[in-house]
């Protein structure tokens, strides 16, 4: 049985991942060329300017962070560099950790535990057994 991978398409995502990724571009390139030609070049967090190779680092930022809802007017968008794009979604989920809320995915937080809480179960003699 011969191997059908081409150099080209090593470490390539396949079938229907490779479909959603797609699916997924496709989606981000409408919305993205959408906003660069509706908001000027510009962060709106931090106020740098982007032209060039360097408007790749600008992003578009879903403000209610559903990356489905994607008006026509931009009413949902604003541009953010990556920095501060990262930098808003850090925020969020900041702000859930202190309400006491947690992303489905984070591990919670570990556990305290004094190495002394069950010595007195241990020290006490069992039924049947005489204390020495």
């Amino acid at each position: 049985m011969s191997s059908d991978k081409s150099p080209t398409n090593a470490g390539k995502p396949t079938g229907v991942l490779a479909e959603i990724l797609r699916e997924q571009e496709i989606r981000q390139r409408g919305y993205r060329e959408q906003a660069l030609k509706i908001y000027p070049h510009v962060c709106a967090s931090c106020g740098r300017e982007f032209s060039g190779k360097r408007l790749r680092e600008l992003t578009v930022h879903h403000r209610d962070h559903n990356h489905d809802n994607n008006p026509p007017d931009g009413s949902n968008w604003e541009l953010l560099c990556v920095y501060c794009h990262d930098h808003e979604h850090e925020k969020s989920l900041i702000g859930k950790y202190y309400e006491g809320q947690r992303p489905p995915d984070a591990q919670p937080p570990p556990l305290v535990s004094n190495p002394f809480d069950k010595l007195d179960s241990l020290l006490k003699p069992k039924q049947g057994e005489q204390k020495s």
